[in-house]
């Protein structure tokens, strides 16, 4: 139950750190930390107090912070259910970056580098010190996998869409890579594919972005396959 209070407390904060990310990408790690902890207020407390749009779209961003929160604090306590002391934490740093990168994407069509890249790293460390399931050489082959697929469709993809992969889904995927392995990254690809166009068609829409599913697309699969 700790870990669905600490996956609460993270969650109401995705909106604000979201909207800090926004705000000033693209910066260093200092700068972005700098940032979050001391923001720059654009609008006066006056016109704040005196501004009706300004009141409706907080009470909007208040319910999607607790929205946020009540998702963060679900998978939390499921994945505190489901892995053992020695990986919950490792995974639950996981899971909270990747619904932190959904919110960035869902808001800037943007998966910055200094999230996917230690995400990356973590995800090599943890093959080397932890994992029993994804051994280093695995790790590797999986962020290889994950970078070089996406690159190659692309290739083929851009006389219709120079933009079918982003440079952030790539990275995402080369990070979940070393997360998961070969296989399994694999799978998330597809996954993550079928999600994104079924909401694509159910919103009938032809562009958009493509983070969100794949995060829920690895979040799911790690829990199926862990």
């Amino acid at each position: 139950m700790i870990y669905a209070a600490y996956g609460l407390v993270f969650g109401l904060l995705i909106p604000y750190l979201a909207r800090r990310f926004s705000k000033f990408m693209p910066a260093t790690p200092a700068y972005a930390l700098y940032r979050i902890l001391r923001p720059v207020r654009s609008v006066s407390r006056a016109k704040r107090s005196g501004n009706p749009s300004y009141r409706r779209l907080m009470t909007k961003y208040r319910m999607r912070s607790i929205g946020w929160g009540i998702v963060a604090a679900a998978i939390s306590y499921l994945a505190a259910e489901r892995f053992s002391d020695v990986y919950i934490v490792w995974y639950l740093g996981l899971i909270w970056t990747l619904l932190l990168l959904t919110e960035i994407d869902n808001r800037m069509m943007l998966l910055p580098d200094i999230l996917t890249v230690p995400l990356l790293i973590a995800g090599f460390a943890y093959s080397v010190f932890v994992s029993q399931w994804v051994i280093p050489p695995e790790s590797v082959l999986g962020a290889v996998t994950g970078y070089m697929l996406p690159v190659i469709a692309s290739a083929f993809l851009v006389w219709k869409n120079k933009d079918a992969f982003g440079g952030g889904d790539i990275k995402l995927l080369a990070a979940l890579g070393a997360w998961l392995g070969m296989e399994l990254v694999i799978y998330t690809m597809i996954l993550a594919s079928l999600l994104f166009v079924l909401y694509a068609l159910f919103r009938r829409m032809r562009v958009g972005a493509f983070g969100p599913a794949i995060t829920v697309a690895a979040i799911m699969i790690a829990f199926y396959f862990f």
